[in-house]
């Protein structure tokens, strides 16, 4: 049970999934959260609740990263930074989300080195106070 910035009590699981995988049956709302859509996926199959293009890293910082891993630590803390500046953003997005589970959706091709990951992290440690696993 977590407290939502809006007051309200929220029973949110926020989880991550490329987009070429198959949704299932635990992801409950799926948002896609990249600026672009991914190559090679309908919108049919994706099963996209809601697009947040304005919680994706900005086009000039998803550029200059272009998925090198030796500058993933910058890139993490400079996304970090355009998220602290548009937390009111990503909060309106959970709060629309509702309080069941939440799978970001990504079209990277690196599980462990993605911007969702950190979205994630944000969204558990910032927007709804704690961790959840």
């Amino acid at each position: 049970m977590k407290k939502c910035q809006s007051g309200t009590t929220c029973y949110v699981n926020v989880s991550v999934k490329r987009a070429y995988a198959s949704p299932g049956p635990n992801d409950g709302y799926r948002v896609l959260v990249d600026r672009l859509w991914p190559r090679a996926v309908s919108k049919s199959d994706a099963c996209i609740d809601e697009w947040w293009k304005d919680c994706a890293p900005s086009t000039a910082l998803r550029k200059w990263f272009s998925h090198d891993p030796n500058k993933w630590g910058r890139f993490k803390q400079r996304y970090t930074n355009e998220l602290e500046a548009n937390r009111a953003e990503v909060t309106r997005s959970v709060d629309r989300a509702g309080h069941g589970p939440i799978t970001l959706v990504y079209g990277a091709k690196d599980e462990q080195l993605n911007h969702a990951i950190v979205l994630k992290e944000f969204i558990d440690t910032r927007i709804l106070g704690t961790r959840v696993s």
